[in-house]
C-alpha cells in the first residue's frame, strides 16, 4: 500500500462516539449501583446475564481471528482490525467478574452449605461445583484468553511497521493452539456462569449451544461496525458489498448453527425423557416464560432467517446492519431466558423490573469506548498483512 492509502486508514473516530460511550458507560455504572441497592439478588442475575455477553463478544471476536488464520481466509482481512478492536474486551472481563465473585451466594444455590448437605446430586458435583475451584476456574480462563489475545494483536500490530510474513506464520501456528483451547474453555465457562444456575440439570451440547450464540453475536457486532465505519469513509474504498456478503453469509450459516443446535439439544432430552433433564425444558413452556419461549424461536431464528435467505440480503448493507442489532438483542434475550427463570421468584413466571435494562447500557458503552481508543491508536486496517491486496481485491 501506498503512504497515502495508509494515511487514510489513521483517521480518528468523531469525538462524539467516545462521548456516548463514556456518557453510557457512567450511566450504566450508576444505575448499575442503585440496581444493587434496590435489589441485590435481581441485580446479580442481570449482571451475569451482562457478563456472559461479554464473554460472547469478546472471546467470540478472539475466535474469528483465529479462524480467518488458522482457515487461510482472504476476504474477511481488509476487517480483521475491526474484529480485533471488539476482542480488546477481554482484558476487561478480569474486572468485570468481581462483582459476580462477591455474589456467588445469591446466583447458585451450589454454593449453599445447608442446601449440599440435603441434596446427593450437590454433593456428588461438590468436587467441581465449589467456590473456591469456580473462582480459580473464573480467573484461569480469564487468564488464557488475555494472554492469547494479547499474542495475537502483538503480532498483528508488529506486523504493520515491519511487513514481515513470519508474524502471520506465528499467528497460524498461534490459531491452530487458540481453537481447541476456545472450544475446551468456552464451554466450561458456559456451564459455569449458566449451566450450574440450575445444578441439578445438566445437559452434554450446552457448550456448543453457547459456542453457536457467542458466533453470532461476535458476527453481528464486527458486520454492524463494518457498515457503520464503511458508510462514513473510514475503511478502505476497495471494501465492498462483496465483503458484506460474505459477513451476511456468516451470519445466515451460524443462524440455522444455532437453531439446529437449539433444536438437537430439546430433542434428545425430549426423546430420553429423563426427569433430571426434561424438568429444565417443561420449568421454561410454563406460564410466562411459554410466551419467551416462543418469542426467542422467533427473533433468533424465523425473522433472521427470512431476512437473509436472499443472496441480495446478504450483500445489503441497510438490511445486515438492522440484522446486526436485530441478533445482539436476540443473543441478550437467549441468555436471559437461560438464566432469568432460575432466579428467586421467577421460577413460574417472569416479573417485570426496570433493572433488566440496566447492565446493557453498561456494557454497550463499555465496548464503544474500548472500540473507539483500539482505533484512534490503532489502524484500521492491517497494513502489514501479506493478503490484504488479495483482500481489497475480493470479487464474488
Amino acid at each position: 500500500m501506498n503512504d497515502e492509502e495508509m494515511t487514510y486508514q489513521k483517521k480518528e473516530l468523531p469525538a462524539s462516539v467516545s462521548k456516548i460511550g463514556l456518557g453510557l458507560l457512567i450511566l450504566g455504572i450508576i444505575l448499575g449501583v442503585i440496581a444493587f441497592f434496590a435489589d441485590q439478588t435481581r441485580a446479580s442475575f442481570n449482571y451475569l446475564i451482562a457478563y456472559a455477553f461479554m464473554i460472547s463478544i469478546g472471546v467470540g471476536s478472539l475466535f474469528l481471528v483465529a479462524l480467518e488464520y488458522a482457515a487461510g481466509a482472504v476476504w474477511s482481512v481488509p476487517i480483521r482490525r475491526v474484529v480485533e478492536f471488539f476482542a480488546a474486551t477481554i482484558p476487561f472481563l478480569a474486572i468485570l467478574v468481581i462483582p459476580l465473585l462477591f455474589n456467588l451466594h445469591d446466583l447458585f444455590h451450589w454454593t449453599h452449605a445447608e442446601a449440599v448437605a440435603d441434596d446427593e446430586i450437590l454433593q456428588g458435583k461438590a468436587p467441581y461445583l465449589n467456590v473456591q475451584f469456580f473462582i480459580v476456574r473464573a480467573f484461569v480462563l480469564i487468564a488464557l484468553w488475555t494472554l492469547f489475545y494479547l499474542f495475537f494483536i502483538r503480532n498483528s500490530k508488529k506486523q504493520d511497521e515491519t511487513k514481515d510474513q513470519k508474524l502471520t506464520k506465528r499467528n497460524i501456528r498461534l490459531s491452530v493452539i487458540f481453537i481447541p483451547v476456545f472450544a475446551i474453555t468456552i464451554s466450561i465457562s458456559a456451564m459455569d456462569w449458566l449451566m450450574s444456575a440450575e445444578p441439578h440439570w445438566f445437559s452434554t451440547i450446552f457448550g456448543v449451544y453457547f459456542f453457536s450464540g457467542t458466533v453470532i453475536a461476535a458476527l453481528a457486532a464486527a458486520t454492524l461496525a463494518t457498515v457503520i465505519l464503511k458508510e462514513n469513509n473510514y475503511l478502505h474504498p476497495k471494501i465492498t458489498n462483496d465483503h458484506l456478503f460474505s459477513l451476511g453469509a456468516l451470519l445466515f450459516a451460524f443462524i440455522n448453527f444455532w437453531a439446529y443446535i437449539a433444536f438437537s439439544q430439546f430433542l434428545l432430552i425430549w426423546y430420553a425423557d429423563l426427569p433430571e433433564e426434561t424438568f429444565w425444558f417443561l420449568q421454561k413452556w410454563e406460564g410466562s416464560w411459554a410466551v419467551f419461549s416462543i418469542i426467542l424461536i422467533v427473533i433468533h431464528f424465523i425473522v433472521p432467517y427470512a431476512m437473509l435467505v436472499s443472496n441480495p440480503a446478504k450483500s445489503d448493507p441497510k438490511r445486515i446492519k438492522f440484522i446486526s442489532v436485530w441478533l445482539l438483542f436476540a443473543h441478550l434475550f437467549d441468555l436471559y431466558w437461560l438464566v432469568m427463570p432460575e432466579a428467586p421468584g421467577m421460577e413460574s413466571g417472569y416479573t417485570f423490573s426496570w433493572i433488566d435494562f440496566v447492565f446493557p447500557i453498561l456494557i454497550v458503552g463499555l465496548t464503544i469506548l474500548v472500540f473507539n481508543y483500539k482505533a484512534k491508536k490503532d489502524n484500521l486496517l492491517p497494513i502489514g498483512d501479506p493478503k490484504l491486496k488479495r483482500g481489497l481485491d475480493f470479487h464474488l
